[in-house]
């Protein structure tokens, strides 16, 4: 095994934490962490060269991934290609393959991606792309409504690592496509920008409007208030109220590009105090993922 390498252009970001913080309420069966990534470490899935990427991660294994999803009383889970890898999806796919009962993913492919090849990662548990302009080694929004025509077919949705304050003038393009949409960590936009920015406002509308999907995730990207991120839960509480039906709960582990990471039962117990009512969690950790994703 060979831990990755780094340069000044894709610093080195922390590891995650070993030991979690239990779950502090009832997990139902069922349950999806819809938002994780698994990084091998070793030289057979090679990074993106150090200038086209925005970070260098430790190894997260498939070993500690499936022991977090455990540690979390996570039923299933869902792996998002990492950035690092490009649109080499192979490390995940090896993961999904091993673990086709409980494991869906996202890929990320270039525009020019054969049927075959589409037919091949749904058949791993692939069930949408991702579109990522936050880091590099991601695939960007000219290639939206071409990849979008591309998967129509097999059911898939489209997944945005976006900042939603840019949302306004993409509303048009991403409100007119053919396929479901998610948009990932809250819309990634500083909380201190405030509930009623234009940004905010256009994801609201994206969601009771247009069906689109959000990830409960990231509350540490978006906070000034790192490992308590209560001023997150004006947002999430104001997304929910908005569109129970179309939340979903993420981890984000191993939560790169950081050199600091939380902890992450901290972030499932924050749901505890974005949804009280235990059968609103039940729809956000069971019921939606498992329509969105197709577990049984």
């Amino acid at each position: 095994m060979n831990e990755p390498t780094h340069s000044e252009s894709a610093p080195p970001c922390a590891a995650p934490h070993d030991e979690v913080e239990l779950p502090a309420f009832d997990v139902p069966y069922g349950a999806v962490d819809t938002h994780a990534h698994v990084i091998s470490g070793d030289s057979a899935y090679p990074m993106v060269a150090a200038a086209a990427r925005s970070y260098t991660p430790p190894p997260a294994t498939e070993g500690k991934y499936l022991a977090m999803l455990d540690a979390l009383h996570m039923t299933y889970g869902v792996l998002v290609q990492i950035s690092v890898y490009g649109t080499d999806n192979r490390c995940m796919l090896e993961v999904l393959r091993r673990h086709a009962d409980r494991l869906r993913g996202v890929a990320v492919v270039s525009p020019d991606v054969t049927d075959r090849e589409l037919e091949t990662l749904h058949e791993a548990g692939v069930r949408g792309l991702r579109i990522n302009v936050l880091f590099g080694g991601g695939i960007g929004f000219a290639a939206m409504e071409t990849l979008a025509q591309r998967i129509k077919h097999l059911g898939w949705h489209m997944q945005f690592l976006m900042d939603v304050r840019h949302l306004p003038e993409l509303m048009p393009r991403m409100a007119s496509l053919p396929v479901a949409g998610v948009i990932d960590h809250l819309g990634h936009m500083p909380v201190a920008a405030g509930l009623e920015d234009g940004g905010f406002a256009a994801l609201r509308r994206l969601v009771t409007d247009h069906g689109y999907w959000v990830k409960l995730s990231g509350a540490y990207r978006i906070s000034d208030r790192f490992q308590t991120f209560e001023d997150v839960t004006p947002f999430a509480r104001t997304l929910i109220d908005d569109a129970p039906d179309r939340m979903l709960w993420g981890s984000d582990w191993p939560h790169v590009s950081l050199n600091r990471t939380p902890d992450t039962g901290r972030l499932l117990n924050l749901l505890a105090e974005w949804a009280p009512d235990a059968e609103i969690r039940r729809r956000i950790l069971v019921t939606n993922p498992a329509r969105l994703y197709g577990f049984s």
